[in-house]
């Protein structure tokens, strides 16, 4: 992804920087240790008590989803404390590190079949993955300089590491899982996990320079000064706008995350699954909004470059805005698909397949670019930190998710479904109406002259040194 772009600023980088790969593979390989594992975790609670690798712990479907909500919940708010962590003690970089080796122990762990070590391997997991996942995307934005619009485009395409592991980890974890045993696919992921953290650790000869704390970086350019924990006027500013933008994260992923919910089980239920005499299994569903991330991500991160160079509007906020009203109108062809079903008694495929399209196009207008606007506007002393909110934040919007599915026993699908479309098209076009307001409390910070941008973190004027030997 060598993409050459015209940028005046010295400090642009006109390919992205190789620490950029070490941290796709990373994630990516991160990503599908988590996945497999939890692609198959709820099937293994679930599955009956037996002699061989096939058997499972018996729990009741009430156990098992009640555990693996406390799961998927406490790995979000991890990212809190590890976030701290990182600002406080470890640095960014070293953060990363320690959660890759607790990842690889926990899941390690994972393949062993015993209660006490199944109970020690979630816990693991929820540190490892706590430690890691805030840090090392915030490395990511720490490899551009304040204002290089290269950087949402390095972000998408970080983002597409991510999909990958999840596509992969999907089919191969959870039919190792399936077929071979439950503890194979444990320890596929376990192996997963080591891959990433081998990448990791045969890459930090890019990553110098990144991701350390902030008083060595005011050593490494010669200022001797500690950073003191008040916040300046801009630094305020700047957290007041990143605070209001999780109310979008919010209502962004509480509407996305019926496709793992409400929309899952009416694939399962209500649409006509069968192609040429072949039923396809409901889950398979479940891969498009990944496969479709990789096909369209850097289509999308290319059309906003280009759309920059135009001099339109680009901000995050209003890429944020616009992906939540892209991803909403997404939901219009499941009112369709409700009308079909109540008519013939099934939908067709079209229309779960272009709800989930709209949703991705959507997502890669917000998600990403929603990270890589953190990085840019947190101030150095709570970068993780802040990294780590957006995290769980987004967890709340899984809890968000999780109460509309419900809510659709009662009012029935196509009322949720029209309700989310109408609500994410208005919440956007609201956001774009105080676009002007919510833009003057980021003091410039996306502008493309680092130098006008007010108030930019120590963090990226020292990075800013070691970019161009950096980069690939």
């Amino acid at each position: 992804m060598n993409t050459t772009t015209t940028l005046q600023n010295p400090n642009f980088v006109t390919k992205h920087p190789k620490g950029l790969y070490i941290l796709f593979f990373t994630e990516l390989w991160e990503r599908f240790s988590y996945y497999g594992m939890r692609a198959i975790l709820v099937i293994y609670l679930v599955s009956e008590v037996a002699d061989g690798p096939k058997g499972g712990l018996g729990w009741t479907n009430a156990e098992a989803l009640a555990l693996y909500g406390w799961y998927t919940m406490l790995v979000y708010l991890a990212s809190i404390p590890g976030g701290l962590i990182a600002d406080r003690i470890t640095g960014q970089r070293k953060a990363v590190m320690i959660g890759g080796l607790l990842l690889c122990v926990g899941h390690g762990v994972m393949a062993i079949p015993n209660t006490i070590a199944f109970y020690s391997a979630l816990s693991l997991i929820v540190m490892g993955v706590g430690m890691l996942k805030p840090n090392i995307s915030t490395l990511v934005g720490s490899l551009y300089a304040p204002g290089d619009p290269m950087r949402d485009k390095g972000f998408t395409f970080f983002y597409i590491g991510i999909n990958i592991g999840a596509l992969l980890s999907a089919i191969i974890v959870g039919a190792v899982g399936e077929l071979i045993g439950w503890h194979y696919g444990f320890a596929l992921a376990g192996i997963g996990m080591a891959v990433g953290q081998f990448f990791y650790i045969k890459g930090q000869k890019h990553l110098k320079g990144v991701g350390e704390l902030a008083t060595e970086i005011n050593n490494a350019t010669g200022k001797a000064e500690t950073i003191h924990t008040s916040l300046t006027k801009v630094e305020r500013d700047r957290m007041k706008v990143m605070l209001l933008s999780f109310l979008i994260v919010i209502v962004f992923w509480g509407a996305f995350e019926q496709a793992g919910g409400l929309m899952n089980i009416y694939a399962l239920d209500k649409t006509d699954r069968f192609l040429f005499n072949w039923e396809i299994p409901a889950s398979i569903f479940q891969s498009l909004n990944p496969f479709f991330i990789i096909v369209f991500g850097t289509i999308v991160a290319n059309f906003w470059l280009w759309w920059r160079r135009k001099g339109k509007e680009d901000s995050s906020l209003y890429k944020m805005a616009i992906g939540t009203m892209i991803m909403g109108m997404g939901f219009l062809f499941m009112v369709f698909a409700s009308v079909q079903a109540n008519s013939d008694g099934k939908s067709a495929m079209v229309w779960l397949i272009l709800a989930y399209l709209f949703h991705t196009i959507g997502e890669l207008c917000s998600s990403p670019v929603a990270l890589s606007f953190i990085t840019k506007l947190a101030p150095v002393k709570y970068a993780s930190l802040m990294m780590g909110t957006y995290f769980a934040v987004t967890g709340l919007g899984n809890k968000v998710a999780g109460l509309l599915g419900e809510a659709a026993s009662n009012a029935g699908e196509k009322t949720i479904f029209l309700g989310i479309m109408i609500f994410t098209v208005i919440f956007g076009v609201v956001v774009l109406l105080f676009l002007k307001p919510l833009k003057k409390l980021t003091h410039h910070a996306e502008d493309d002259h680092p130098e006008y941008a007010d108030g930019h973190t120590d963090l990226e004027a020292a990075n800013k040194d070691g970019l161009k030997k950096n980069v690939a």
